[in-house]
Order: C-alpha cells, then structure tokens, then sequence
C-alpha cells in the first residue's frame, strides 16, 4: 500500500536530472525510472545518483596501458618487454674509482700495502670490526675457535696458519668483498675503508702469535718482566673509521 504522504521529489526537482541524463536519450532513462517507482521517487535519488557514478568509473588507472615486469611486447624485435641493461652501466653510488681501496688489488693483482696510512685509530677501527663480524667464528685471536664454531658450525681458518701468514693485506680485502669457500661476502655489512683497517688488524694478531721479546720496545720490556708494574691501559673508546670506512 501506498503511502498518503505528499512526495517530497516533485516533477520540478526531476528536470535537472534528466538535463543531465539527455545525452543518453530521454528514452533510455524511462525504464530506469520506471523500476524505480515501487519505491518512491524521494528514496530513489540515492539509488540513481549511485548509478550514475558506477557508469562513470573507469578502469584507466587501475590498468595502464604500460608494459609491466616480464610482460611481453611486439614493439622489440625479442618481444620481450623488459630490456637488457646496457654494458658498462653503474648504478648510482656503485662507482669503484679507487680500485685498491674497493677491490684490494692493483691492475687485477692482490696488493699488500693499505690505500691510506697506517695509524692507531685504524687499528683500533679494525679491532672493533674485527670483534663484531670475524670473531663469531674467527675467534678473539683469530685461532678460528669462535662462539659459531664451538656450537657445532663449520670450522673457519686460523689466521696463524703459514698458507694465511703470508697472504698479502689484499687477500683479506678480497674475501671480505667476495667471499671464499663457506664464508658469506661482507661487501654490505663493511665499508671498503673497515676492511682493510680489519686487514690491518690481522697483521696485528698474526704477529701477537709470532713476536718475540726483541719486537717489543725497550722501554715496555720491564712490563713483560713484572706485569704488576703495568699501568692501566687507557679505556677504550669507539674508532673513528678510516677513509671509506662506515660509522
């Protein structure tokens, strides 16, 4: 049953709606309105104004006329849509000017002298790279015994094996940017410039093993004869890196 109440969508307020609906044809609008009598002209404002709006979304953003990843095209003559980059490309901060410092080599051969000279604060900076990142498996002395190893992972090498001893500084550098045999590449985790204040630090362990009461300095000697007249070492602070080296 219909309702007594006067609508409150007269003929008048009707007559914009079909101005905008007159490119479509007058005629094609009849039946809409028509289905829609049953429920009133008042509550069907809404329904035709939500019509409207769904004819008049478009699916041009959601799929754009672009070739997407692996996507084929019969514009190149492969027919694929995704080009090959070109050679000698370098991404941007990619670019490897000092070949020494990122490679650890000179004209393709491993080098055994630093790029930058050697000070405490770089063997400082080693230590402190060293202790992060080599000693889960290398060890505090470089024996190859760390924390990893003894928990049951593959034995790393002792950097106090003749093979290792004397292997240029480069070597080391080259491992770390690389990677050798079951050690993962560092070339992410450790800048250029910490990998050879690491190298540097080995140097610094190797000979620890190897020194001998005439490599210390005379006036330190007295502290190996009583170690209780030692001073307290200086406490230690974070190293500055070195040049290419990441804080």
């Amino acid at each position: 049953m219909r309702s007594s109440t006067p609508p409150t969508w007269g003929r008048g307020s009707a007559l914009p709606l079909f101005r905008t609906l007159r490119p479509w044809g007058r005629a094609s609008a009849l039946p809409l309105f028509r289905a829609l009598r049953p429920w009133g002209r008042a509550s069907a404002l809404p329904v035709i104004l939500l019509s409207l709006s769904g004819a008049a979304c478009r699916q041009d953003m959601h799929d754009q006329p672009k070739l997407e990843a692996y996507e084929a095209s019969d514009f190149f003559a492969d027919g694929q849509g995704m080009r090959p980059i070109p050679e000698n490309t370098v991404a941007r901060g990619q670019l490897i000017e000092d070949e020494l410092l990122h490679t650890g080599k000179v004209n393709g051969q491993l080098a055994d002298a630093l790029p930058f000279p050697v000070t405490r604060e770089v063997l400082e900076r080693g230590r402190e790279r060293f202790g992060i990142y080599c000693t889960p498996c290398h060890g505090e002395t470089g024996m190859g015994n760390g924390m990893v190893v003894q928990r049951g992972y593959r034995p790393a090498a002792s950097f106090h094996s003749e093979a290792l001893r004397s292997r240029p500084l480069g070597h080391y550098v080259d491992v770390m940017t690389n990677g050798f045999g079951a050690m993962p590449d560092y070339r992410a985790q450790v800048a250029p410039g910490d990998r050879w204040a690491i190298a540097a630090y080995i140097r610094v362990l190797q000979l620890s093993q190897q020194a001998t009461v005439e490599d210390v300095p005379e006036d330190r000697r007295r502290e190996l004869e009583n170690p209780g007249d030692a001073g307290q070492s200086p406490s230690s602070t974070t190293a500055e890196p070195p040049e290419g080296g990441a804080r």
